[in-house]
Parts: C-alpha cells; structure tokens; sequence
C-alpha cells in the first residue's frame, strides 16, 4: 500500500493487459515475463499461465503497448486480436467514413479502423482488454453516426474461443487413443501377416509422435528460440528418443543389441498429456467462470426518453442525462438516480444481498440489478466504462491477473525446473549403464524421468486458486483488488476502524441542546430594536450553531441544520464561515463571531469552560458528541449530538476478536465519547482525538509494533490511513464504491464483509498451500521414484506410460482442488 503513496510522485505509469496464445506451461510464462521486465520503460510484468493474460505496467514515455506487442510475437506467442464489423448509418460523404476512421483510430486498443462508405461499414482490430465493441460503437455513435448492427459480445467470442480450443483437444486425445490403443495391442500380438510388427507399429505411431503431438515440438522450438526449456521441451525429449530408439531398431536391426520397441511408449505419454491437457483445459475454464457471470448481467439493451417518445436502444449508446425506463421484471441496464416512481430492486447480483431494496425518487440504482414491483424512470449517471458493474468487472480482471507473493517461490522454481529434469534424467540413465544395466533399461528411466516431472503443477498452483477466490469475493459483494492483498488478508493481526460513517451509521441526531447558567448578553449590529441580544434558551443556542452549520457538509453540521428545521426556525447566511478539520467552525454574523466545536478548539480560541465542564463530562460519558457554541469568546451552550452503532458492528467486532485480531477505533472525537462507543462495542484500544492527516501516522505506529494493520473506512476521509496500513478495507454503498481506495472494496455497508473476506483469504490460502505442497511433493517424490532409486520396488513407475499418466493427472488434481473453493461459505 505504501508504494501507491510513492508511486504518485513519481513518473507517469500505465498499465495495460494483452490476452496472449500460446502458453503451454508455467515455463512459457516465465520467459514472457522475463522478456517483458527487461524492456525499457516497463516497470513491472506479471503473465499469469493460468488465466492467459499479462499485466503490464510501463512508462508510456519510453515505451508503447506496440513494442511490448512485438516482443510478445518475437518469442512464439501470439496476442489475442479481435475483428468486427459494423454497419452504420447516417454517412452522407466519403469524409464521413474518414472522420469515422480517424477517430476510431486514436481509441487506445484499436489497432486498425477501416470505414467503407460505399458499403456503410466499418472493420475494426482491437485488443480485447483495452477496448470493447460497446466503447467502439459509442465512439461511432458520439461522432454523430448511428450503428445498425449488433456484434456478439467478448464474452461470447471468448467462450466460442474456450470450446474451441476443448474441442480440438478432445479430437487429438480421441485421434491419439484411436491410434495409440492399436499400438499398444500389436505391440504383444501379431494381428496382421506379410509386414512384421515393428514397421505396423511404426506407421501407427509416426502420426500421434509428429501429427498430434506436433504442439509440443513447436512448444520446444520456442523455448530453445528463447534460451529456455519447459514442459514441452521434457515431453518432445522424452518421446522422441522413445520413437527415435524404436525406429532405429526397427530398420537399422543391427544397431542396437535386442529387439524391444518403445512405439507404443511414445504414443500413448502423449495421449495421456493431451487427456490431461484437455481435462485440465475444462477445468480452467470453470475457474473464470464468476467473471463471466458478471460479463453476462449487462443489459443489450435500453429503453429510453427520446423526443417525447420512448425507444429501445442499444444499451451501449445510452447517454448520461438520458431518462431511462425501466419496467416490472425488466433489468436496470445502467446506473442513475430515480426521478420518477416506485419500486423494490433486486440487488443480488451486485451486493449479495437477497432482500429487495425499496427504491424512490432520489435514490440511486445500479446497472444490471433486476427492477422487481413498479415502473420506474431514471436519469442515467454512468454508462458503459464507468458503471459499477464495469468497475467490478476491470478490478477482478486486474486481481486474476495480479500474482501472489507466495507464488514467487514457485516461480523460482519453475525457471529451474526443467533443466534440472534433464540433468537428473540424463545423470540417472548414464548411471545405470555404469552400473553395467542393458541399454533399454536406462533409456526406460530417461524418458520416465522426463516424462513424470510436472512443472505445470507448478505454474497453476497459486493462479487457479487466486482466480476462484477473487471471482466467489465477487459473488458475495467482496472485491478484492490484487492476490497479494487476498494472501495479505489472512495474516491480519490488527484492524483499525473509523469510529463515524464505520462503526455507526454516520447519521447523528441531536440528543440535548443545554444552555450555560452563565447570563450572556452580546452587542450585534444592524439590528433595528437593540444593540443587544440575550442567549437564554435552547432556541437561541440552535439558532446559533445552525447559522455556523449552515455551509457545512460535516454529518454533525446536517443533524443541527435538520434539527433547527424540525422546529421551524428560520437560518440566516453568516457573513464568514470557515470548516476547521478535526476543531469544528468559525462564522460571523451581524458582527458576532461564532465558534461551534470541540475543547481544541476552544482552548485554542482561548475559550473559558469551566462553567460547563461537568456538563460536557456528562454528556461525553454518554457517549455522545459535546459541540461547545461560543459568540465571541463567551461559551453560551453546548450541544449534543449522537450517532447510532451500525446494525452488524458488535457482531462483526465480536467475531474478529474470536479470531484473536485486535479490534481498534480510530477517530477524531473526544476520548469520552470514543470509549463510550467502544464500550458498547466491547474494543479495549482507542486512538481518540486524532485529526485526519494524523491518521497515516497512527497505523504506521501500530505497524512499527510489528503487526499486520488493516484499516476499514469510508474510502474517502480515510485515504491516507487506508494507503499507510497493510490492507485498505474501503467501505461502499452501492453505486457509492470508493474504487480506488483501499485493497479491498466491500459493496455493501456490512462489517461482516470485513470478516468474511478474512475468511475468504483463509480459505484461499489454505488451497494455495496444498497445491503448492501437492506439486512439490509430487515432484519432489516421483522424479527419484522415476529415476530407479528404490527399484526393484518401484519398477512399476519405470514405465514411462505410468508416468505419463501420473503427470497428466497431477495438473487437473491442482486445477480441480482449486474449484473445490467455490463451495465456500462465510461462517457468519
């Protein structure tokens, strides 16, 4: 968190994500990210295996999305490119089509516009995580032009992408299989007379060794273009030497000593890893499955106010300002504020939370929520990009796209997995002959050593489980903004919380209005019966405080100013007011000079309390807010005013410490008032009396008493204390998300979010840990198995089509405990 504070200061950064093709292992990611770091200008580069993307953040002075593009391309992988075409009308003039073009052409993402005008379309290539086509064609549409054709979404292009690459992989294993099981058969009967065995096996072998598994040479030739090995290069080793050997002895009979073949070995590895890859490839897609849900609530479609009469328009040329129209059982397509109507609104799918909320004129509505009763019309607010669902959409593909701190251990051991294979492969095999074992042994252990590593385990440990739990966060109204806060969150040993708008509702009413014993009589100007004005009641007092109030947007302001209001007194403008953060107001009217706040303020006005000290002892007691009313230099009254503890707060408070987590208030109210509420609460600590900009200085004391601080507020009064702690819990209200504060972003207004989201990260970590422990353990146990260490007692595993099967079988085992967290269930 600190480093966004330092970040601020420093050179401009963007960050950009590029779908890429290609990947076939841990190892290919590695040496993409590898790449990328060391180009110039690039700050930071993160490619995640498991959800085919890179995240990119560079310095756009030195370097641009182009170049980083091409470095891409020049180490065999591809960048997803998307294409569509679109018609449009209202092009009177081939300047038309340019003007369409040239500003299509500076949308960041779009690589290539072309408007036809003669045919009334336009051919756009875009990178899909920079720029979609509803922002595409509201660019058309701004530019005065009208789209009349739909395109399918990016969710539906990814899922036809998705089911193309399972159906081309369940063709290879049914290809490889309908090859590989003859193989093994003719391999100890003889079926067919005239041609021996050998060359049947041969021609039955040949293709699965360079047809079907012709994506794991490419794979290899990559990798070696890069200096670099991974899976593929021990898959392509390993069953080239088997079809090599068998092809040898095959027709050079005289070259090697015995005639045993190895084709049906070779054959069959690789149908076992592509059953593996696509089982692996289907439970990868279930992992993203929570993002694709949230792709899939946008609306298409709007029903709009135009000239008078309504229209059914595509939702993505919605305009902010445009009255929308929303009927019973419809969905809300963007966000707004009601102008008109009644009605209760399901907001499941962006809080979580499964009671309908009454909506009415004035109150705000979020895009994709489903409108239950009555009809209502709103004025849209945000469109496209920057609706709430948009925001929640970018920020969990930011966070699946981010890595974990635990995931650079297996990173480290990733880049040198592969050539410790080979080494330990070829060490053992040379070993064996030493010891005078036929050749045939030691190529047997060679290639089950080869085969059985699995650095794909590796790679997809951490991922898969960072990409379900970010996506069931999601689900519950819990956006968490990057793996190293979901892996930070669960070594939480202390949590601050804001006292005011946190803990309590942030509503306060006032509760007593006291006036001093103390007879005051002030001089006033412009008044045309006296030049002297007696503060003797309560009214007066209010009157007061209100005229200081009345430009403030402070919550306690408000509650005077409504309170002055219910009991009908008029409030005049003061001539001077000034908001004193963490003190209270000044204001003058008709030449008084009125101060309205807390003791600091008064001691530093030099204010005498002494005959209203035991009242405000009294009232803070109570746990109530004192406001001290001065009319210059004369304390004349003071007024209280109470906010009331949020509905969850105890329960959240109570559940946090039973999880041995310090509980701590930290607020700019008084001591008295601060413990009162702390009391109720049940918190022991409280940090009372801190003013704002204090508040960064308090957490990073709590951080130098060596624990892991998260602070949860409102996202906005609390930022520098939200960006100082260890875990930045921004609270939201709907559509009012604090999107970029905090490391964590709670939807709804319920400190039970806090908790569960600990839980969350409890839970991810958990999945994390065993994948990791499955993948080393694996690794770390088979490789000497494999390489005849316990032999004759492990001879089984010698086979390297055992291995084969063992290592597919080791990536879905991750992959499929990681889906295993979606059937988390908070436990509050």
């Amino acid at each position: 968190m600190n480093k966004r504070i330092k970040d601020s200061f420093k050179e401009e950064i963007k960050r950009e994500t590029f779908r890429i093709k290609g990947m076939h292992c841990a190892g290919c990611a590695q040496t993409i990210e590898k790449n990328l770091a060391a180009l110039e200008g690039v700050i930071k580069a993160n490619v995640n295996f498991a959800a085919e993307k890179a995240v990119v953040e560079f310095n756009p002075e030195k370097i641009n999305p182009l170049k980083i593009e091409k470095t891409i391309s020049k180490l065999g992988y591809t960048v997803v490119h998307e294409k569509i075409t679109l018609g449009i009308s209202g092009m009177s003039c081939a300047s038309c089509a340019l003007r369409i073009e040239k500003v299509l052409s500076k949308q960041e993402g779009v690589y290539r516009a072309n408007v036809n005008f003669s045919a009334e379309k336009a051919y756009v290539e875009f990178n899909p995580e920079q720029i979609n086509p509803s922002t595409i064609k509201k660019v058309i549409h701004d530019t005065g032009y009208k789209v009349i054709e739909q395109v399918e979404t990016i969710e539906d292009r990814e899922k036809m992408e998705r089911e193309r690459e399972i159906k081309s992989l369940r063709f290879k294993v049914i290809a490889s299989l309908a090859l590989s099981i003859p193989t093994l058969i003719f391999s100890y009967f003889k079926v067919l007379p005239l041609i021996p065995n050998e060359a049947w096996l041969f021609i039955l072998a040949t293709p699965v060794q360079f047809y079907i598994g012709k994506i794991f040479y490419v794979g290899a030739f990559k990798a070696l273009k890069n200096k670099s090995a991974n899976m593929d290069t021990l898959i392509a080793i390993g069953t080239s030497a088997a079809w090599l050997y068998s092809t040898i002895v095959t027709f050079l009979p005289g070259f090697f000593q015995g005639r045993e073949v190895y084709f049906d070995t070779a054959a069959l590895i690789i149908s076992f890893i592509l059953l593996g890859k696509y089982l692996e490839a289907i439970a990868k897609g279930r992992t993203s499955e929570a993002i694709r849900k949230l792709m899939g609530l946008q609306a298409k479609t709007a029903r709009v106010i135009r000239d008078g009469g309504e229209i059914e328009i595509p939702v993505e040329e919605v305009q902010v300002g445009d009255i929308v129209v929303v009927r019973p059982g419809e969905k809300i397509p963007v966000d707004g504020v009601v102008v008109e109507g009644y009605s209760a609104v399901d907001e499941k799918v962006i809080t979580g939370e499964s009671i309908p909320v009454e909506k009415k004129i004035g109150d705000e509505v979020i895009g994709a929520t489903i409108n239950k009763t009555g009809m209502l019309k709103f004025k849209a607010t945000k469109v496209g990009s920057d609706t709430v669902l948009a925001q929640i959409i970018k920020m969990v593909e930011e966070a699946i796209g981010s890595k974990a701190p635990i995931q650079r251990l297996a990173d480290v051991a990733a880049s040198y997995f592969v050539p410790a294979v080979i080494t330990a492969a070829s060490t053992a095999s040379i070993v064996w002959l030493a010891i005078g074992m036929p050749f045939t042994f030691a190529l047997t252990i060679f290639i089950a050593v080869l085969i059985i590593a699995c650095p794909c385990a590796l790679g997809l440990a951490t991922p898969t489980a960072i990409m379900v739990g970010v996506g069931k966060g999601a689900e519950n109204g819990i956006l968490i903004k990057s793996g190293e806060a979901l892996e930070t969150a669960h070594k939480l040993k202390t949590i601050v919380f804001d006292k005011t708008g946190t803990l309590t509702k942030g509503e306060p009413e006032v509760t007593n209005i006291m006036v001093s014993h103390k007879p005051v009589t002030l001089q006033v100007s412009g008044n045309p019966t006296s030049n002297y004005l007696n503060v003797v009641s309560e009214k007066d007092v209010l009157l007061f405080a209100s005229i200081a109030e009345k430009n403030s947007e402070h919550p306690l302001g408000e509650a005077i100013i409504k309170k002055a209001k219910q009991k009908n007194i008029e409030i005049p403008d003061p001539e001077f007011f000034n908001a004193i953060p963490g003190h209270g107001v000044e204001a003058m009217y008709k030449g008084v000079k009125i101060l309205l706040g807390n003791r600091r303020l008064m001691e530093k006005n030099k204010v005498n309390l002494e005959h209203l000290s035991e009242v405000i002892e009294k009232l803070e007691n109570e746990g109530k807010t004192a406001m001290i009313l001065a009319l210059n230099s004369e304390a004349v009254g003071v007024i209280a005013v109470a906010d009331t503890l949020k509905e969850y707060s105890k329960e959240a408070v109570k559940v946090l410490q039973g999880m041995s987590i310090e509980v701590i208030i930290l607020t700019g109210d008084n001591q008295r008032t601060a413990k009162a509420i702390a009391r109720k609460l049940g918190i022991e600590r409280v940090l009372a009396e801190v003013l704002p900009n204090e508040k960064a200085n308090e957490i990073k004391r709590l951080q130098e008493e060596g624990k892991k601080v998260a602070m949860v507020g409102d996202g906005i009064n609390d930022a520098p204390a939200l960006a100082q702690a260890d875990i930045g819990i921004a609270l939201g209200s709907g559509t009012d998300v604090a999107m970029e504060t905090g490391d964590i972003v709670l939807i709804r207004d319920d400190l039970r979010d806090v908790v569960r989201a600990i839980q969350l990260s409890k839970a991810t970590m958990r999945k994390i840990k065993q994948n990791l422990f499955w993948a080393f353990a694996y690794n770390t146990a088979l490789i000497p198995l494999a390489a005849g260490v316990f032999y004759p007692f492990t001879h089984v595993l010698l086979n390297p089509v055992y291995a084969a099967a063992a290592m597919a079988s080791s990536s879905v085992t991750v992959v499929t405990n990681a889906l295993t967290l979606k059937r988390f269930k908070p436990k509050i």
